[in-house]
C-alpha cells in the first residue's frame, strides 16, 4: 500500500519479473484477471457501505497491490514472499519500509510464540478438572465430564430475590422459546443483531457452571478446537486481581505478572493482534470499578489496577480487545449497562443434562442409572440438580454410598446430602492429613464449625453472600485455625452462603488471603 502511495508499485513488479520470473509470469498469463479483480473489489465495496458499513472504518486497500500480494503467496508461499519482498525492497533502497516489514515479522514471531506458550500453559491448567477431595491425585479430564450448559440471552438489571428461590423458578422456566448459546460463540452476535459484541457480561447464581464455561472457553481455545481467530487469551479472576488493589502497574507489566509467556513482548497494542480479556466473579471484586471517576490511561502508564480495568471495560484501553465478565446477579450492576454489548445468563442443566452428567460422570453406567432413579425420587435433590455443584456433591455422595447401604437407606433429603458430603470430605482430610481413616473429628474442628455455622447464619441474616477474615475476627474464629480443620473440603464450593433447605443447612464460604487466597467451607446444621 505504501508503495502504491509513493508510485513505485510498478518498480516492484518490475524487480519481480527479474528476480522472481515464475511469480510474475502467473501474473501476466490473464491480464483480463486484474479487471476482474479489480470490479469483484469494487462490488464488494459498495455492498461494504450499504450492508457492513463498520468494514468501511478500514483503510481503502487497493486491489492491484492485493492482486499482486495474491498472486505471490499463490506462488512462493507466504516464506518465501516475504523474502522476496524484502530483497526486492533494499534494491529499491527502501529502507525504511524494509526495517519495518522487518520490525512487523519479529513482533509477528514473538507474538506466535507467546501465544503457543500460552496455549500450553493454559491446556496444562484446564485440561484437569478436581471434581471433588476424594478424586484428588486421579485427575478427570474436563473434556470426558463436560455437559455444555444452557446460556442464554439475559435480561439487564439485577435480581434482588434469594439465589435458592431463583433455582426451583429457572427449573421451571421454560426454554423450548429460548436461543441456547454455547460457551465458544458467547462473542458470537445472536440472530438479528447487527453490532459486533465486544463485552459480554454473563450472569448466573453459585454453583451454576460459570467458571467451568470459562474454562472450557480457555482449553477448547488452546487444543485448537474453536476460536482460532484469537491471538492471545488472558483470564483474570478477581480474586486474584484483590490482591494487587494497592499496587500501580501498566498494562503490559500486569500480564507479564501473571503470564510469564509474555516476556518477549512489548506490547499487544496493535490492532491485528486478537486478545481476549476474561475477568471471572464480579461478585467477588473488592476493587471501587469507578467508572465515573477513574482517568483514561494508555497502555504504557502505570496506574492502579481498578483503573486499568474500567479503561479495558469501557473501551478507552485497548479498543479492538473482546471483553468477557462473568458475575452472579446481585453484583452485575457493577458494570455500566453502556459498556455492555451483551448480557448472557447460566440457567444450568435442564432434566436431560442432568441425566447426561451423571452418565459422563459416573464410568459404571448401572450406577449412573441407579443414582439418576435415585435423584429423581425426590423432587428437591431434582430440582437441586439443575445446578452443577448439585449434581457433583450427589454424584461423590451416592458413588460412595451406592454399594455399601440398602437403597432405602441414601440419603433422599438436601440436608441429608451435605451431611453425607462433609463426611465424605472428613474423612478425605482425615486420610490426607492425618493418617486416620474415619470421619471423627476432633473437638476443637467441631467448635470451629459450629462457630463457622453461627457467621454463615449471621451473615445470611445481613444479606452478605460473600465475607472475609475480618467477619471471622470478629466472633472469636482463628483464620489459620479454621483453614485447618476444613482443609479436606471441595474447592468448588467456594463462594456464597447459601440456605440450602427450609431445615436450616447452610453452606458458607470465607476466604482469606493468607493462605494463598484459599477458601474455607462449612456445613452446618441448625437443631
Amino acid at each position: 500500500m505504501k508503495l502504491k502511495k509513493d508510485e513505485k508499485l510498478k518498480l516492484f513488479q518490475s524487480h519481480l519479473s527479474e528476480d522472481c520470473p515464475e511469480c510474475f509470469q502467473s501474473l501476466s498469463e490473464n491480464p483480463s484477471m486484474l479487471d476482474k479483480f479489480m470490479k469483484m473489489k469494487e462490488l464488494f465495496k459498495s455492498h461494504q457501505i450499504a450492508d457492513y458499513p463498520e468494514c468501511t472504518e478500514r483503510e481503502p486497500e487497493d486491489p492491484e497491490a492485493l492482486y499482486i500480494v495474491e498472486k505471490m503467496l499463490e506462488t512462493c508461499g507466504s516464506e518465501g514472499s516475504l523474502k522476496i519482498t524484502l530483497h526486492i525492497l533494499r534494491n529499491m533502497k527502501q529502507e525504511n519500509l524494509t526495517d519495518s516489514l522487518e520490525r512487523d515479522e519479529q513482533y509477528n514471531a514473538s507474538i506466535v510464540r507467546a501465544q503457543q506458550a500460552l496455549k500450553t500453559h493454559m491446556k496444562k491448567k484446564f485440561e484437569c478438572i478436581f471434581e471433588d477431595s476424594a478424586k484428588q491425585g486421579h485427575p478427570t479430564l474436563l473434556n470426558e465430564i463436560y455437559t455444555e450448559l444452557y446460556i442464554t440471552e439475559g435480561e439487564v438489571g439485577v435480581n434482588n430475590e434469594h439465589e435458592i428461590r431463583q433455582i426451583e423458578t429457572a427449573s421451571k422456566r421454560q426454554t423450548t422459546q429460548e436461543t441456547a448459546i454455547l460457551c465458544n460463540d458467547i462473542f458470537k452476535p445472536l440472530s438479528g443483531q447487527e453490532k459486533p459484541i465486544r463485552t459480554v457480561l454473563t450472569k448466573g447464581i453459585a454453583g451454576i457452571g460459570k467458571t467451568v464455561s470459562v474454562q472450557k472457553f480457555i482449553l477448547d481455545w488452546a487444543e485448537g478446537k474453536a476460536n482460532q481467530d484469537v491471538d492471545l487469551i488472558f483470564t483474570l479472576p478477581f480474586r486474584d486481581l484483590n490482591l494487587k488493589k494497592d499496587k500501580a502497574f501498566s498494562l503490559m507489566q500486569l500480564l507479564q505478572h501473571y503470564f510469564p509467556q509474555l516476556k518477549e513482548i512489548k506490547s499487544i497494542e496493535d490492532d491485528e493482534v486478537k486478545v481476549v480479556f476474561i475477568f471471572d466473579g464480579l461478585d467477588e471484586c473488592q476493587l471501587p470499578l469507578d467508572f465515573q471517576s477513574n482517568k483514561i490511561c494508555d497502555i504504557t502508564e502505570s496506574s492502579s489496577v481498578d483503573v486499568l480495568l474500567t479503561n479495558l471495560i469501557k473501551g478507552d484501553l485497548l479498543p479492538s480487545a473482546l471483553i468477557w465478565i462473568t458475575s452472579r446477579p446481585a453484583a452485575a450492576n457493577q458494570i455500566p449497562a453502556e459498556c455492555v454489548h451483551q448480557v448472557t445468563e447460566v440457567r444450568g442443566f435442564n432434566d436431560p443434562q442432568k441425566e447426561e452428567y451423571f452418565m459422563k460422570r459416573i464410568r459404571d453406567q448401572n450406577q449412573a442409572s441407579r443414582i439418576i432413579s435415585h435423584i429423581k425420587s425426590s423432587r428437591s435433590l431434582y430440582i437441586m440438580c439443575h445446578i452443577p455443584v448439585f449434581c457433583m456433591i450427589s454424584a461423590t455422595v451416592l458413588e460412595t454410598m451406592l454399594d455399601k447401604v440398602e437403597n432405602g437407606d441414601l440419603p433422599k433429603t438436601l440436608t441429608e446430602m451435605y451431611t453425607h458430603f462433609l463426611l465424605i470430605q472428613t474423612k478425605v482430610k482425615n486420610e490426607k492429613y492425618h493418617g486416620t481413616n474415619g470421619t471423627n473429628l476432633k473437638m476443637s474442628d467441631r467448635e470451629i464449625i459450629l462457630k463457622l455455622g453461627q457467621l454463615a447464619f449471621q451473615q445470611l441474616e445481613n444479606g452478605n453472600l460473600i465475607f472475609y477474615e475480618k467477619a471471622l475476627r470478629k466472633i472469636g474464629i482463628d483464620v489459620s485455625e479454621a483453614f485447618s480443620a476444613l482443609w479436606g473440603v471441595h474447592r468448588d464450593l467456594q463462594r456464597g452462603v447459601w440456605v440450602v433447605s427450609g431445615k436450616g443447612l447452610l453452606l458458607c464460604a470465607s476466604e482469606h488471603s493468607g493462605v494463598s487466597g484459599c477458601l474455607v467451607c462449612v456445613l452446618f446444621m441448625c437443631k
